[in-house]
């Protein structure tokens, strides 16, 4: 249990409720909320490659063009990373209306230049693609209305290994459900299950040496839900490979 300032709770359990709350995902919609949006990148998308959540090539990865840089005071840290929105241009000419996209939080849009991404804003940096299906090229930034959305992904969750005998860094990714991912543990054939820690967006590490033994995987996502992942990579696993595990 923490306490801070009286408020006393248990980290996992209310943390994963109180996300869930707020996210207010029902039948994979949440409510509509007031934001804007701008675009980055060309015609052909641009700025496919790794960003401030871990991911690598967004093409590669399954994720497309139809990704959105979040502001800092929708990013959370990176926790965010991975979860789905709605959204549609509303209130403005430059509108196109009665259309709405559907994108995966892949980034950060970091504060400063014009301050859109500066906090408190929710601000959306989509891909110019994605931006053109909701607004005119001219408007530049929109008002929009954004919800969160089931992720609806093809295939199981991809489990990509890098770092060294020491050290294991995990980067999980292509997470159907509410997309983001709160908690991952990992375990060997013979052991118990090993919580590991956020390095940094969807990345997670552990100190654990498993090298040559068969690694499972427990994907926990905001809303408290767990699949579990057995025997995800074979005792001959390799650095640099990735693995597919089971979907949500």
């Amino acid at each position: 249990m923490t306490c801070f300032y009286g408020f006393c709770y248990m980290r996992i359990k209310t943390l994963t409720i109180i996300a869930s709350l707020l996210f207010a995902v029902v039948n994979g919609d949440g409510e509509w909320e007031s934001a804007h949006a701008t675009f980055y990148g060309d015609a052909q998308g641009g700025g496919t490659m790794q960003g401030a959540c871990g991911y690598g090539n967004l093409i590669d990865q399954g994720y497309g063009l139809e990704t959105t840089a979040l502001s800092n005071a929708l990013f959370n840290n990176g926790s965010t990373c991975g979860a789905c929105y709605e959204i549609k241009c509303v209130d403005s000419t430059g509108c196109h209306p009665d259309v709405s996209i559907k994108v995966t939080a892949t980034n950060v849009c970091p504060p400063g230049g014009e301050g859109w991404c500066n906090p408190p804003n929710q601000h959306f940096d989509l891909t110019q693609p994605m931006f053109l299906k909701i607004a005119e090229y001219k408007s530049g930034i929109v008002p929009v209305q954004f919800r969160r959305v089931s992720c609806i992904k093809q295939g199981g969750i991809k489990f990509e290994l890098s770092g060294n005998p020491n050290f294991l860094l995990v980067t999980v990714y292509n997470v159907g459900g509410v997309g983001d991912v709160h908690g991952m543990s990992i375990k060997g054939p013979d052991g118990n299950w090993i919580q590991m820690s956020r390095n940094w967006g969807q990345k997670w590490q552990t100190g654990e040496q498993l090298v040559g033994k068969s690694l499972s995987f427990q994907v926990t996502t905001s809303d408290g839900k767990m699949v579990q992942s057995d025997d995800v990579a074979p005792s001959n696993w390799e650095f640099g490979k990735t693995y597919e595990g089971k979907q949500f």
